[in-house]
């Protein structure tokens, strides 16, 4: 798909996009030279002008969606619980890891917007879009609060650590709230993935996306108990954490990026 059709179909969603994508790229560019006020209140602008693209996105006719969009509204759903949290902890820092990531995504979901559709097979189908996306955000938030766990743990390691920084011990527990809350709405989307393909297919239907979606819930599942049991942390956990968002991102957005970008064939969401 071309960007002068994304451009068409809603020029102020596309206004609004590279708004919110040059607020995310000047916090990236000039993040060294601001203060903590400065680049907070730039990522919350930018953040502002990401859920106004998201909203209008709603409302537009035919709807549309596809591994881009989901994309971005995972990003934005990633910045809203560093927004939260950044009051709660000023000692996290991933600003500028954040303002490239929204740059790419807002970017990505405009030039990818979807695919359109006009009607919707069941009235709660979005019920369980919702519930897909919530987990993704979730465990995108588990991803990425491990990675600022391993980033501290080598700063302590090489003896680079600063006495304002992130505890490890409270990165780690964030870390697994997020891995819980992200398999407890993962369980909940696959049961109603399959309420729904009993309800309109008579049948289980077990493609792509469902079954890279199981394998991540097993995965998370395992990473769970193996905490809970076996007392995981540190290279193991985050390893299988790893594996299991790996797995969830190529249920969905890997099986619509497929079909949209590189086979370019149009076919229902679902």
């Amino acid at each position: 798909m071309s960007l002068l059709p994304a451009l068409a179909t809603n020029l102020p969603a596309a206004v609004l996009s590279g708004m919110a994508a040059l607020a995310y790229a000047v916090l990236a560019w000039a993040h060294p030279r601001m203060s903590v006020p400065q680049s907070r209140g730039l990522l919350a602008l930018a953040w502002l002008l990401h859920l106004v693209v998201l909203l209008l996105s709603l409302f537009e006719q035919p709807a549309r969606f596809g591994f881009a969009p989901a994309l971005s509204v995972t990003a934005w759903l990633v910045l809203t619980v560093y927004l939260v949290e950044s009051r709660l902890y000023p000692q996290l820092r991933a600003r500028w890891t954040l303002a490239v990531l929204g740059t790419v995504v807002v970017l990505l979901a405009l030039v990818f917007p979807g695919t359109p559709y006009p009607a919707l097979r069941s009235a709660l189908m979005p019920l369980h879009w919702a519930l897909g996306i919530a987990s993704y955000g979730l465990i995108a938030a588990a991803v990425a609060h491990a990675w600022l766990m391993q980033r501290a743990e080598k700063s302590m390691r090489l003896g680079t650590s600063t006495g304002n920084a992130m505890p490890l011990l409270t990165l780690e527990r964030l870390t697994f709230r997020f891995v819980a809350a992200g398999f407890a709405l993962l369980s909940a989307t696959l049961l109603a993935g399959w309420y729904f393909s009993e309800t309109l297919n008579h049948r289980w239907v077990w493609d792509h996306k469902t079954t890279f979606s199981v394998l991540s819930w097993l995965t998370m599942g395992v990473l769970l108990w193996g905490r809970w049991r076996l007392g995981w942390r540190g290279r193991v956990a985050v390893r299988t954490l790893y594996l299991g968002a790996g797995f969830l991102l190529l249920g969905y957005v890997g099986s619509r990026f497929v079909l949209e970008v590189l086979l370019q064939r149009a076919q229902i969401p679902t």
